[in-house]
């Protein structure tokens, strides 16, 4: 379970602004009042990072962006389709940067360090087509299925998100393993 917090925490620690703001919008806050609320943290804990002199990610600083560029234009144009549509963009915009290859690296616990590089660096481009295929549905729904957007949003998004990692973390913690007994066994006795 330790290592799977270790892998855990570095994502959420990244996307946390965004993060919040989906939480407070299932939560039933105002989806102004949750925009600014997002914003404000968003920027707090980018610049308590950099405060404490910690390094900011580059998909920390990308979430950061897109809260603030579309949480701007939300409080600017007060539309629900803008609110509905938006995070389409900001899920093609994630799986853009997401096509980086070995940008999933550092989400390697140290055990894992110098082991399963190749299949991480292959769930990165993984995760950028499950981003590509969320944006899609997200602005299908949004135009063609304006009723059900709310309940696809609350269901697919992340649970789609959650059977990933934990596929993911359960394959890389595998392959990892199997490399890890094959060096010792390598090892003269």
């Amino acid at each position: 379970m330790n290592t799977f917090v270790h892998a855990a925490r570095p994502l959420v620690n990244d996307l946390f602004s965004s993060l919040l703001f989906a939480a407070l919008l299932v939560a039933g806050v105002d989806p102004l009042a949750a925009t600014i609320i997002a914003m404000v943290t968003g920027v707090g804990h980018v610049a308590l990072l950099l405060g404490l002199r910690r390094q900011v990610a580059p998909l920390q600083w990308a979430s950061l962006g897109l809260v603030i560029v579309f949480g701007g234009a939300t409080l600017l144009v007060h539309d629900p389709r803008f609110l509905m549509a938006k995070p389409t963009v900001v899920y093609l915009l994630l799986a853009a940067f997401m096509l980086r290859k070995g940008w999933m690296l550092r989400y390697l616990p140290p055990i894992s360090q110098g082991r399963g590089a190749g299949v991480m660096t292959a769930y990165g481009y993984v995760w950028a087509g499950l981003m590509a295929l969320t944006g899609g549905l997200n602005l299908m729904f949004a135009v063609a299925l304006p009723e059900q957007w709310p309940l696809y949003k609350a269901i697919f998004p992340m649970s789609s998100k959650l059977a990933l990692f934990a596929a993911q973390y359960l394959h890389v913690r595998s392959v990892s393993m199997r490399e890890l007994k094959a060096e010792q066994a390598a090892l003269p006795a």
